[in-house]
Parts: structure tokens; sequence; C-alpha cells
């Protein structure tokens, strides 16, 4: 599969779809209960998505979906604890198994897949669950455990680094686990929120203070519940550069102000020029200036932001410099960048860009979701058109894209 993309001017309005981050935590989350979950703002059309709810299907759960909503129930049988899987896997089967773990005392689930994003291994995953009173072992490509005593045990638990999968995955097996979880040096982000609103609602005592620690006390008993998905803030902010490279003006609808204000001071100190309404933001295109950023926790600018910063400075005249806190080195689709014509170069951890260059036309290929974003946002600037291959990648994570570009045309 490939997509083709030419010189675009971004004008009119957009609305954000709901967060795939927090979709899929979720959805892995719907396994703690036998009732059902009701989900609105929900992104069914991401591919991530899709795969996700296959695998809730596969495990014995009723799904059904319908415009922006969608409905998980229990089926006829009883849910299954292996989910047997032969097709793309994403980087949530590690939540799957801990929801499976937590629910039924033991889980079998494809080893992650997703965005190969330097050594993201899964031994906090481990750790935690261990933590927590389960062994864990690998059987081929499938992660395995289950609870010595048939539930899990709460627990102190201290994560080295503030992980966002390790932080919903501990907050996911302790919601019904005996005993009180307190999590220390957790990533608090609004996805965590999210997931955290959620399960509050059906019954579980979660306690946040603030980026110190979480206390899970443990239920025995999680009930179903409605619940709106926060807004993608990745998906914000990517219209809301789109606009200003492409000398655009765009009302993005739905936009998460409040979850984006730190990449939005570094934005308006750039060059944007942006105006926020009651549940828009307006951007009205604006000349970009060279940024410096390093990625880090929320709520700074995260590592998934980077590449879309990328191709912001790609479009300033002057230097640009980008350093990767979380995932050193993430700077591969740099190289695909570079067949457009961005120059950059890689010293020690850093990405510097000499922006300010126009682009050209060629093929390059999306390595990742975010890569094949900022790809994108590159082929909007020349006349001569840009050919992504595996743009699949892309669709992982923007909802109905085609028809949102057309509509801004």
């Amino acid at each position: 599969m490939a997509l083709s993309i030419s010189r675009t001017k971004l004008n009119g309005l957009v609305k954000v779809s709901g967060a795939k981050n927090s979709s899929l935590r979720l959805l892995a989350a719907s396994l703690l209960t036998e009732d059902t979950l009701y989900l609105t703002n929900f992104p069914n059309g991401l591919l991530d998505v899709q795969v996700h709810l296959k695998m809730l299907e596969a495990l014995g759960k009723v799904v059904v979906s319908a415009n922006d909503t969608v409905s998980i129930a229990k089926g006829q049988e009883n849910i299954k604890t292996q989910l047997i899987w032969d097709e793309r896997s994403i980087r949530n089967t590690l939540l799957i198994l801990g929801a499976l773990t937590a629910r039924y005392g033991e889980g079998k689930v494809p080893l992650p897949g997703g965005c190969k994003l330097g050594e993201r291994k899964y031994d906090l995953h481990v750790m935690l669950l261990e933590k927590l009173g389960a062994e864990v072992w690998e059987e081929g490509d499938y992660l395995c455990a289950k609870a010595k005593g048939g539930r899990l045990i709460g627990n102190e638990i201290h994560l080295p680094m503030r992980s966002t999968g390790a932080t919903e995955n501990t907050i996911i097996a302790s919601s019904l686990a005996k005993g009180k979880t307190v999590l220390y040096n957790p990533h608090i982000r609004p996805e965590i929120m999210d997931l955290i609103e959620m399960l509050n609602k059906m019954g579980a005592k979660i306690t946040v203070f603030g980026q110190r620690s979480i206390e899970i006390e443990g239920v025995d008993y999680l009930s179903g519940t409605k619940h709106a998905v926060i807004p993608d803030n990745m998906e914000a902010l990517t219209w809301a550069i789109g606009s200003v490279i492409t000398n655009g003006e765009v009302e993005i609808e739905n936009f998460p102000y409040e979850h984006l204000e730190v990449p939005l001071v570094y934005l308006r100190e750039s060059g944007m020029k942006f105006y926020r309404g009651e549940t828009s933001l307006i951007v009205k295109g604006g000349t970009a200036y060279p940024v410096e950023i390093s990625t880090g926790p929320y709520p700074g600018i995260n590592s998934d932001m980077q590449p879309l910063f990328a191709v912001y400075g790609a479009m300033s005249k002057g230097e640009t410099k980008i350093v990767d806190l979380r995932f050193p080195g993430r700077y591969a689709y740099a190289e695909e960048l570079a067949k457009l014509g961005v120059d950059s170069k890689v010293v020690g951890d850093m990405l510097v860009i000499n922006g300010g260059n126009p682009l050209h036309g060629g093929t390059v290929r999306a390595l990742d979701l975010r890569a094949g974003i900022a790809l994108l946002l590159a082929g909007m600037t020349t006349d001569e058109e840009v050919i992504i291959e595996d743009d699949w990648q892309i669709y992982r994570g923007y909802e109905n894209l085609e028809e949102k570009l057309k509509n801004l045309k």
C-alpha cells in the first residue's frame, strides 16, 4: 500500500477523534468486568483499535460498533484466558495479559507488536506482575502469567522510570487484586487519568497523588459503565502544525488544549498563531521558526511528538535541535525525510536540522506511525508528488484521514 501527497493548503474545519492511546487501554480494561462497557467518542476507524476489537472477540466478548460508539459485552460462553492469535500483534497485548490475570487468575497473549522504538522491552510488565504474585514466562511467541494463589495480591511497586504502559498495567492488574497496591514513580498523563476515571466509575478504588504515587485498593467486582474517550492530542497537534507549514487556517474542533499546554507554548514562541475557542483551536498560519526541544514525561513534549516538531523545524530558516530522552536515537525517520530534501544530522543523541530548504518529491517509507505522519506533513509542502509506502502505519493512529484531508482542501 502507498499514499500519494503533494502541496496542500489546509483550510477549514476538522474534528479530532477519540484518542488512540486511551481507547486501547479502555478496551483492555473491558476484560475486568462481565458487564457491558459502552464507549463514546470512540475511534472505530483506527487500525490498531480494529485489531484490539478482534482480539476481544477472539476471547469471547461481543463487540457492537457504530459510528463513534462501541459496546463490549460478555458472550454466551465464558471468556477465554488464552489469546491464540496469528494476525498482526499490538503492544496492548501486555495490558490484555494484566487484565486476564487480574480477572481470571491467568492469561496467555502474543508477544507485543506495534512501533519498534529502540529497545521497547516488556521487563517492567513482567516485574509488576511478579510483584503482584504472578508467575510469568514465555512460551514460543506468547507471554503467559498465572497468579500463584488464583488471585493477584496487592504490593508496593517502584517503577525505575516513568513508563506509561507499566503504569497502566499496574492500575489494571491491581484493580481486582486482594489488598492495596501502591505504585511509586508513575507516569501521570491524560490517557492514564482517562483510564482511572473509567475504572473508578466501574467501582474501582484508585487515588492519584500526583507524580509521586497511585494507590489502588483492590475490589472483588467491577461493573459496566458508559464513558467518553478523551480527544487525541497527537491528532490535534498534527492539524495545528499542518496549518502553519502549509500557510493555511484550520479550526480544530474537540481540541484538548489542557493536555497540550506545554507543546503549544513552544509552538507559539516559534511562530504559530492560534486562538482558543470554547471547544476548538483556530490556527491561522504563521511563520515557523526553529525550535530546540527535549522530550520528557507529561506535561512536557512526549517522544511521539518529536517527528512533528522535526517537520516544523525543517520548514523554518535556521537550526532546530531535538533530543529524545525517552527513546535516544529515535531518528530513523530523518533518513526518510532526507529523501525529500530535509538537511539533518545526528550528533550524539541529538537530531540537528538545518531548516528552510525547499523540499522535493520522492518515494519514502513510513517506518512507524509517527514517522508516517511526519512524512505526510512534509509532503504537503512540495509541488512534487511524495509517495509514502507502508502507509497503513499512519492509519493505525489517524481515523478517517483521507476524508478529513479532502474536507480541508
